[in-house]
């Protein structure tokens, strides 16, 4: 693994960790703005309940460099799956984080597919799943 990975690993790691605490304190509310109207479960649980996912998956960044291909995997399914949030905060034009115009949410849009990049190259799940396919297409031409 390369130093730049590594240390961009590490960077995604620590954002969000940090990211997860201030879901447990000082931008609680912000976090609230986020939450689709059409999620079934409250609130404050949703808000909790991320927060702690994102310090569990930041420290996992951090401290399971063996396991670093699968949690690349499941931090890009976390950043797709938050993503209904970030289109919920744009759609109601909720201010949060700073963001408060519709310009600003829309271009913060953008920058989720950029985290689910960031988590597949930092990790090296990217280049894992391109050499396992190249190696099952070999295999399939072998046996034709």
């Amino acid at each position: 693994m390369s130093l730049a990975r590594t240390l961009a690993r590490w960077l995604l790691g620590t954002a969000l960790v940090f990211t997860g605490t201030a879901h447990l304190t000082f931008a609680r509310d912000d976090f609230v703005a986020q939450v689709p109207s059409w999620l079934p479960l409250p609130v404050d649980v949703t808000v909790v309940a991320s927060g702690v996912v994102e310090i569990v998956l930041g420290l996992a960044l951090l401290v399971l460099r063996r396991r670093r291909v699968a949690v690349g995997w499941v931090v890009a399914a976390f950043f797709v799956a938050i993503f209904p949030g970030n289109i919920e905060q744009f759609v109601r034009g909720t201010d949060a984080f700073g963001l408060d115009t519709d310009l600003a949410r829309g271009i913060r849009l953008l920058f989720q597919p950029l985290l689910v990049i960031w988590a597949l190259w930092s990790t090296g799940a990217w280049r894992a799943w391109r050499t396992r396919r190249r190696t099952r297409d070999r295999r399939g031409a072998v046996g034709r």
